[in-house]
């Protein structure tokens, strides 16, 4: 299969369960394709996912028929074409439109490669014109089409932030994402690995908070070997924050209750110093067993991993510590994962803000007196982050707040968005 072949059968067989890099994996291990053909298929999957909306409203205005009711296939097709045209300047006009006319072809026909290659031949640059298309829109409904995200969660961003703000995270959004690694301070010293010639190009986190530890790189080539070695593992900072404020002690007991794929219980038990235990639980067999591997390759001893709903699951000792890293909508990693902004709406919104309660309402059960709970979401959403802990507080007086603090996406740079907060469980 050809690079745009195996993005198209990606975008037909997603649904709302499977991931798109997953299932985009898969297919190239069975594949023979180029490293250049693999970095393609890649861009195309996931550009052709941040792009939808305004791939649709563009190809609409060139339709014929009532899209609509076109086959998804089709659909997905045109997408893939339209996206090439107004965003890949490295692929000619001839290949994006050929390219696609075959795919149709393929799935669908001659009769249907006619109407792909008509449409697509009368689609450039210079036959469109989105801000003026769109100038006479509501604003949220403008920003929906020229940064291709959902109009609700436009209008919602609007509200909450502002217009400058919500540009900030429009734009984060559909930038690549940037690759954020922590160096393990159990193995390396940080400025000694920094200054080792393959890390010329590192960016360093400047944050006094312990940050600084965090650094950007865009040669995932040359961090392999580091990261083979255990002296530095994938991590956003804004990840890392949460773990920071958890300031778990050497010899402590640390409860992670959702904590695939490990990058946060590695981090506590790096804070510890390996001295301690880390249970790190997860729902799944094979997530659970990547937070062991995680932990080997890091060196790391402390970490206990278990399988468990964290809904009911009992650690059987006394918790000094507990991260609750809690499922979300996931608004603040949204240009991490592609298919992500389409999968969310109000009503999962809602739907998680429900469990994200019954978890902390667990949570605060599992942990002893004078104990730290700290809980954490990828979402800027404050159903999910400020609206949950307020109301967590009502709900448990033997809990005060000690800090908090809101990551948008594209506030600083390279960092994701998210939320954590930390909880003191006073004395009885």
């Amino acid at each position: 299969m050809t690079a745009r072949e195996i993005a198209l059968r990606v975008l037909v067989e997603l649904d709302g369960m499977k991931k798109s890099d997953e299932l985009l994996n898969r297919m190239l291990e069975t594949s023979h394709l180029e490293r250049s053909d693999r970095a393609l298929a890649k861009e195309l999957v996931a550009g052709t996912l941040k792009y939808r909306r305004q791939c649709d409203y563009v190809i609409e205005r060139f339709y014929r028929h009532d899209y609509a009711k076109a086959a998804e296939v089709l659909k997905n097709i045109l997408r893939l074409g339209v996206y090439q045209l107004l965003r890949l300047d490295r692929v000619p006009k001839s290949a994006a439109v050929n390219e696609s006319v075959k795919l149709a072809r393929k799935f669908k026909g001659d009769h249907l490669a006619k109407l792909v290659n008509g449409l697509l031949r009368n689609i450039s640059k210079a036959t469109i014109d989105l801000d003026a298309w769109t100038a006479d829109m509501p604003e949220a409904q403008r920003l929906s089409i020229l940064y291709s995200f959902p109009e609700w969660l436009a209008a919602r961003w609007l509200a909450r932030y502002g217009p400058d703000a919500t540009l900030a995270m429009l734009a984060h959004g559909n930038l690549p994402p940037a690759t954020g690694y922590r160096i393990n301070r159990l193995k390396a010293d940080p400025e000694t690995l920094l200054a080792r010639p393959e890390l010329s190009d590192a960016k360093r986190v400047a944050d006094a908070e312990g940050l600084d530890r965090f650094f950007f790189s865009k040669s995932f080539d040359r961090m392999e070997p580091l990261l083979k070695e255990g002296l530095v593992s994938v991590q956003n900072p804004a990840q890392g924050f949460a773990c920071l404020l958890a300031a778990p002690q050497p010899g402590g007991a640390v409860l992670d209750m959702c904590a695939a794929p490990g990058g946060k219980a590695t981090f506590m038990a790096e804070l510890m110093e390996n001295r301690g235990r880390v249970i790190a639980l997860d729902r799944t067999p094979a997530k659970v067993a990547r937070i062991a591997s995680n932990a080997e390759a890091l060196g790391i001893t402390i970490i206990e991993p278990r399988e468990g709903d964290a809904l009911t699951f009992d650690p059987e000792c006394a918790v000094d510590t507990l991260l609750l890293d809690a499922p979300c909508t996931g608004t603040g990693v949204l240009g991490r994962r592609a298919e992500l902004r389409w999968r969310t709406t109000p009503e999962k919104l809602r739907e998680l803000a429900g469990l994200q309660k019954a978890m902390l309402d667990r949570a605060a059960s599992l942990l002893r007196p004078g104990g730290v709970l700290i809980y954490a979401t990828c979402s800027v959403e404050p159903e999910e982050n400020e609206q949950q802990a307020e109301a967590f507080l009502q709900r448990h007086p033997d809990f005060v707040t000690e800090a908090s603090r809101l990551t948008l996406p594209g506030s600083s740079e390279g960092f994701d968005g998210g939320y954590a907060a930390r909880f003191r469980k006073l004395e009885a």
